[in-house]
């Protein structure tokens, strides 16, 4: 509107992408360019300071970075490239007026491409295509402009949007240029297209204050931390504060401290006015969604929406034989509860719901990876528990069950696409496209539900010597497309409490694959390997080789064993079935049944996944 006051000396900026597209790797060019932090001989990915983000290579949760250039204050957020971290994508775009879209120059849009920049568009933020790494051999800048602005149209993008500006980057070297035929030098060019294209944001400081709450921080001194982009108005420490909850209930406090970005860091500062992102510290019981306000004019902003949960898992405390003996610091179902608690007060895409009769929770998320990120930090932080195989969410419309369908790219070998086809094809998917890449690889695009993808990653890398690319994002509800068959395998259970024998092993590798080495504890109703024959099978895993005063008359069989699978969260997760449990420890992984004895085992029935 031509009578909107806006600040023309600062520019919100979130940088969207599918996972492993750069990034990260361009905010820290951003940040070198511009003096704003000082990188250490061989330092890369700074904004990634989660050490599980450094370790899988992909960002989980949204940081802020803020420098200043042409004394103008730019405020970038780095986004979560994956679907199943949506929610903080969805809450950060609510906080900037423009986006950074990047692509990658060899592989083009991807299905989180669709999926972060359907969420801007509907927003109607205008985007920047940025098409990344153009050091890689084989990029093909031309053709990924074109599909990208194919998928511009494909999610009706107006003519406004269509018209975005592209410019030619690599984030690694630190270049960005406007032409392919100029070679870019630094960042300038990429730093000059957001400072003229991407709009001042809307700020009235004349207005009653308002603030809506995107992110959540702790800290230990200074408790809760309310991070948004303040809408209207100025305020300043101490000043009077009313919070209006999403329940329509109001609050009044004061404010204690105002901290502002300052490249990667954040200063407390006197005041703060409209247009600038700021933490607020000190406001007990906040929620993501509720807004800040003046106390004479407490009006809410309007809510957040957020896609709703898709796949879920139960929660419960380790009640294994073996608990509190790898070094836990967290036992009991309290801790547990509390611990969930607290996370979901700054993750806004998982939600709680307490099993009626049990001490057990149903903790619901975005998809597998969301609620396994979730798992693995609490074993790091010294929690046992143990959890179900996950289920997805089925809902019901007009009559009808729907379950969640996931869109899936598949990058193989032309060796490999037939065996692909048909494994996913067994899983009820339908192929929707079908590409050979520049380098000769096949590129394949499935709609396959949810549930049948469960245990398939760990299927489809031995299927291809690990050398397949899968990628899969959540598409639509679609109608529930009946039972699968569960896995054909058994597994082997042990059948007593000790620690296994090499002996013992070397007999039941020839059964299947075996996930435990010689010396490791096991109990009753362990899962210490695979049957291939089908059906599960109690063995003995501590048997030891009988001795005698006889000689032998020619050399003993040497014991060779196969190495164990080397258990990782992931396979687990897609491993168990309805009636088993994973339990997770901060030093071990392990699958057992949920009935440990075999009398507590007989009434169960295995259902299919």
């Amino acid at each position: 509107m031509p009578n909107q006051k806006r600040r023309k000396g600062v520019r919100n900026v979130a940088i969207i992408a599918h996972v492993d597209h750069g990034k990260t790797t361009l905010v820290d060019a951003l940040l070198r360019q511009t003096g704003a932090y000082e990188f250490k001989d061989g330092e890369t990915m700074i904004m990634d300071s989660n050490p599980l983000e450094k370790e899988r290579g992909i960002t989980i949760t949204s940081k802020n970075a803020s420098f200043m250039y042409k004394d103008v204050q730019f405020n970038i957020v780095d986004t979560p490239g994956h679907a199943d971290f949506g929610s903080e994508v969805e809450r950060i775009l609510k906080m900037v007026d423009g986006v950074l879209l990047l692509v990658d120059a060899f592989e083009g849009p991807m299905p989180q491409t669709k999926f972060v920049l359907k969420k801007s568009l509907e927003l109607h933020l205008k985007p920047i295509l940025v098409v990344n790494k153009m050091d890689r051999a084989n990029a093909q800048p031309h053709q990924v402009s074109d599909l990208t602005f194919d998928l511009f149209c494909e999610l009706n993008a107006t003519d406004e949007q269509l018209d975005f500006p592209i410019v030619y980057a690599s984030g690694k070297d630190g270049t960005a240029t406007l032409d392919l035929d100029e070679k870019g030098t630094d960042m300038k060019p990429l730093l000059d297209t957001i400072l003229h294209r991407v709009l001042p944001p809307v700020a009235d400081p004349d207005k009653p204050f308002q603030m809506l709450i995107t992110m959540l921080a702790y800290d230990s001194y200074l408790g809760c931390i309310a991070i948004g982009r303040i809408v209207h108005g100025k305020i300043e420490t101490g000043d009077a504060i009313a919070l209006v909850t999403t329940d329509g209930v109001v609050r009044e406090g004061k404010i204690p401290k105002v901290l502002k970005y300052r490249g990667l860091r954040t200063v407390e500062v006197d005041s703060a006015q409209a247009g600038d992102i700021v933490s607020i510290a000190g406001i007990d019981a906040v929620k993501v969604g509720d807004t800040l306000a003046s106390v004479e004019a407490p009006e809410a902003l309007p809510k957040i929406k957020i896609d709703e949960p898709t796949m879920s898992m139960v929660f419960s405390h380790n009640t294994s034989p073996l608990s509190g003996r790898d070094g836990g610091r967290f036992l009991t179902s309290r801790h547990i509860r509390e611990r969930l608690e607290h996370e979901a007060l700054t993750n806004v895409g998982i939600k709680l719901e307490r099993l009626e009769g049990t001490e057990k929770i149903k903790v619901s998320g975005r998809g597998e990876l969301h609620l396994s990120i979730l798992i693995e930090t609490m074993r790091r932080e010294g929690y046992e528990l143990e959890v179900s195989s996950p289920q997805v969410i089925l809902i019901e419309m007009d009559g009808q069950t729907l379950e969640p369908v996931e869109e899936v790219l598949v990058e193989v070998e032309q060796r490999y696409q037939g065996a692909v086809i048909e494994a996913l094809g067994a899983r009820k998917a339908d192929m929707q496209d079908m590409q050979t890449t520049v380098t000769g690889t096949i590129r394949l695009k499935f709609l396959i539900p949810t549930r049948c993808l469960l245990g398939f990653r760990s299927e489809f890398l031995k299927m291809t010597r690990g050398a397949g690319l899968m990628y899969q994002n959540f598409f639509q509800y679609q109608k529930y497309k009946g039972d699968l068959p569960h896995r054909s395998a058994g597994v082997q259970i042990s059948m007593s409490k000790g620690q296994a024998v090499a002996f013992a092993l070397f007999g039941l590798q020839e059964r299947g694959e075996i996930f435990i080495r010689p010396g490791d504890d096991t109990y009753e109703g362990m899962i210490i390997g695979v049957n291939n024959k089908g059906n599960d099978l109690v063995v003995n895993a501590l048997r030891k080789k009988k001795l005698s005063n006889m000689r032998a008359s020619g050399s003993d069989e040497a014991i060779k064993l196969t190495p164990p699978r080397e258990m990782t969260l992931e396979f687990a997760l897609e491993f168990i079935g309805d009636d088993e449990l994973v339990e997770i420890t901060p030093k071990n992984i392990r699958l057992r049944k949920k009935g440990l004895t075999e009398n507590q085992r007989k009434p169960r029935i295995r259902t299919a996944r």
